[in-house]
């Protein structure tokens, strides 16, 4: 913990802070920052390999060093955004400001060029896709692992204490013998169901202007196909599912499918720790004492599960 934490609203970032600094490049403001800058520039791109005479002059050759500010983005980069925001008092509008600063930074030819950075978006069009690649690379990253970790120990265990007999209980009292490898392993099979589930969901985004109809692109072009051009940027650039169709916002629906499928490993690991609990109780598990832990104010002997 750092002096900063103490000052945090919540113990996540607080006083729990150790157990999800991982997902903080993720999720803070500052990793929301990134990924929106990531999906201007990639647009921005885009549009360059489109018959669009604005644009003509924008070498490829520029295309690392405009990568290369989401790439490089800083703790600089995202105070900046907030000193803009100040005045814009708009999130997306301010990324789309500091990004013309960048551009004009980088190369005189980007100075009439750069105004097409948010060309008839509307800042669901960066949220609704900043947003699922910020949970698909956290899920990649760190989450499956995280899960997958838990799992190969369970595996390990369940093998270990496979011949180990124990009295099995239900309702709370005692039953038929069991074997105390055979009930991790119904945890094993339990998490492996809804691990091989969380992996096959597709990350989906919304993008089509204002609402949804890519109105204000088919007017100032309207012999590009904006819809194709929509699906293949989404597609592969971005790596995501393009929801359609849509209004100004994405349906969510894929979003809280995902979550869903979470909170049932999180239930159910929480039902592994009440059964480790019980185990600890019923004398089947003994704790290990860790030195200098104290596990209750008033009795420094006792060790809480």
């Amino acid at each position: 913990m750092n002096s900063g934490s103490l000052k945090s609203v919540s113990p996540i970032d607080g006083r729990y802070f150790d157990k999800t600094r991982e997902l903080s490049p993720f999720f803070s403001e500052m990793g929301f920052m990134r990924y929106k800058v990531t999906v201007e520039i990639e647009y921005f791109i885009a549009l360059c390999g489109l018959n669009i005479s604005a644009l003509k002059n924008v070498s490829a050759a520029l295309f690392p060093a405009l990568r290369n500010i989401a790439n490089d983005f800083s703790e600089k980069d995202a105070l900046r955004i907030k000193e803009i925001e100040l005045v814009t008092n708009h999130d997306v509008k301010a990324v789309e400001y500091f990004l013309k600063e960048k551009f004009s930074s980088i190369d005189s030819s980007l100075e009439n060029a750069k105004e097409f950075i948010h060309f008839g978006l509307t800042s669901q069009d960066i949220n609704n896709t900043a947003v699922p690649m910020m949970l698909r690379d956290s899920m990649v990253k760190v989450i499956i692992p995280g899960y997958e970790n838990i799992l190969d120990i369970l595996r390990e265990k369940a093998n270990q204490w496979k011949s180990i007999p124990m009295l099995a209980r239900t309702h709370g009292q005692p039953a038929s013998p069991t074997l105390l490898g055979k009930e991790i392993f119904v945890y094993v099979s339990r998490l492996e169901n809804q691990l091989n589930e969380l992996k096959s969901h597709p990350f989906p985004g919304k993008f089509g202007g204002a609402t949804g109809n890519f109105n204000a692109h088919y007017v100032a072009f309207p012999k590009e196909n904006w819809q194709l051009f929509a699906d293949n940027f989404l597609q592969n650039t971005l790596g995501l599912q393009r929801s359609f169709p849509t209004t100004q916002i994405d349906h969510y629906d894929g979003l809280a499918r995902i979550f869903d499928n979470i909170a049932r490993i999180n239930t159910l690991l929480t039902d592994l720790c009440v059964d480790c609990w019980l185990y600890i109780s019923a004398e089947y598990f003994t704790q290990k004492v860790q030195a200098n832990e104290v596990g209750s104010s008033a009795m420094p002997h006792k060790v809480n599960p």
